[in-house]
Parts: structure tokens; C-alpha cells; sequence
């Protein structure tokens, strides 16, 4: 059973192994691509029954454009028919969808869906599900300090007052909390460019299952794993 005495508020997901998934069954990789997208529909759930508050999914990296074109088109129209399907769903469970990441070169009618949905959820009180869609760590830094330069030039800023706080503001979506749970799948040991600002002090989880196969048992697993973990945020225990 999961406590409901520690629940992570925030918890981040790279899903990761759908291609492996695909493979080790003789199937092609997008096979593995929609079937990972069935387990989204599932950990929402779970996620929202167990309590959380901040669901956040590396959908897509920066890095990703190097993979085969024809993946990638399956991909985004893969995620416009599942944001099209769900759309009403999010809605009537008071989810809001949250979208980081650049928009450029994600095509036009991917970014048109995106604004729809987000714009029918944005009153929502409920889970917040945040889509980190051609999104880099990195980029978010550098956006983060070309923005802040930006200020600085203008007079808006004082560079001398700069701190974390501050710096902080310019990032996307500034007003979420940072996760304190990290989960990927498929036993990769590494964040991939994913949140590297925000996930400073999160707990951090690895299992081996692919995510196609992670589902609500495996999610409340994490969260038992990670209610068992000491949080000293750089202190000791008395």
C-alpha cells in the first residue's frame, strides 16, 4: 500500500524503452511508440488517485530531431491524435495540461492542438500534467539567462541582485515546484538533458521495466520506493 502521509507532489517521468520494447517483439519501433502512449492514460490516473499534484513527461527532446524522419512524424501525429482523443477526459477530471519546451520547429498543426488543449484545461484545479515537448535542459538555462540579459539591458534588473529566486523566474513555467521524484524507465541510468536545474535534490528511481510495460503497479512501487528514502537536502538526520 502507498502511504498517503508522503506523497511526492511532484514527480517527473522520462519514459524510456519503447523502442527496445518494439524490438525485442519483431516489431518496428513505432509500435513500441503507441504503445507507450496507453500507459500515459494509465499513470495518469494512478497519479492522480494517489494524490499528486504535478505529473511531468519528457514527451520529446531537443536532441530527438536527429532520430529517422519518419519516427518523428509518427511521433507528433501520434501525439496530436492521443491530445485529441483525451482532450475531453483531461477536462471532465479537472486536469490541466501544462506544455514546456520550444515551439520552433515543432510543426504548425502540432502547436495548434497544444494551444487548444491548454486553453480548455487551463482553469482546471485538479493534476497538473506538464509535457516537456522539444525540451533540453540546457536550452532552458540558456533561454533562462538570454532573457534575464534581456532585462538587464532594458533596466528591469539590477545584475548585482541576481540569485537563485531570481534567475529561477526567467525559466518555463516558473511558478511549478521542482520534482522530488524522478522516475525512467528501462534501467538507463542518466537524466538526458531532462530538468537538470530542478531535479538538483529529487530522489531518483531506475527501473529495469521498459515503458510500455510501466503501469499503475509499477507507479505506486516508485512511490513506495521513494517514501522510504531519507531526505536531508544536504543535512544530517538528528
Amino acid at each position: 500500500m502507498v502511504s498517503k502521509s508522503s506523497i511526492p507532489q511532484h514527480i517527473a517521468i522520462i519514459m524510456d524503452g519503447n523502442g527496445r520494447w518494439a524490438q525485442k517483439r519483431g516489431l518496428p519501433r513505432t509500435a513500441g511508440h503507441r504503445e507507450g502512449l496507453k500507459r500515459v492514460r494509465e499513470v495518469l490516473k494512478a497519479a492522480g488517485d494517489c494524490g499528486v499534484k504535478f505529473l511531468t513527461l519528457f514527451a520529446f527532446s531537443t536532441e530527438n530531431w536527429v532520430r529517422p524522419k519518419k519516427e518523428i512524424d509518427m511521433l507528433m501525429r501520434a501525439l496530436v491524435g492521443f491530445l485529441g482523443r483525451e482532450a475531453n477526459l483531461l477536462h471532465k477530471k479537472n486536469i490541466r495540461l501544462v506544455v514546456i519546451g520550444r515551439k520552433d520547429p515543432l510543426p504548425g498543426y502540432v502547436q495548434d492542438k497544444i494551444i487548444a488543449v491548454v486553453e480548455k484545461t487551463k482553469a482546471n484545479t485538479g493534476l497538473t500534467v506538464v509535457l516537456a515537448l522539444n525540451y533540453g535542459a540546457r536550452q532552458e538555462i540558456t533561454d533562462a539567462a538570454r532573457k534575464f540579459a534581456e532585462a538587464a539591458m532594458r533596466g528591469e534588473i539590477n545584475p548585482a541582485d541576481l540569485d537563485i529566486d531570481k534567475f529561477r523566474s526567467f525559466f518555463y513555467n516558473a511558478d511549478l515546484p521542482d520534482p522530488e521524484l524522478l522516475i525512467r524507465t528501462s534501467g538507463e541510468m542518466r537524466l538526458s538533458n531532462f530538468l537538470l536545474w530542478q531535479l538538483s535534490y529529487a530522489e531518483l528511481y531506475f527501473p529495469e521495466t521498459h515503458w510500455p510495460d510501466f503501469g499503475t503497479s509499477d507507479f505506486k512501487k516508485a512511490i513506495r520506493v521513494y517514501q522510504k528514502r531519507e531526505r536531508r537536502f544536504g543535512g544530517i538526520k538528528c
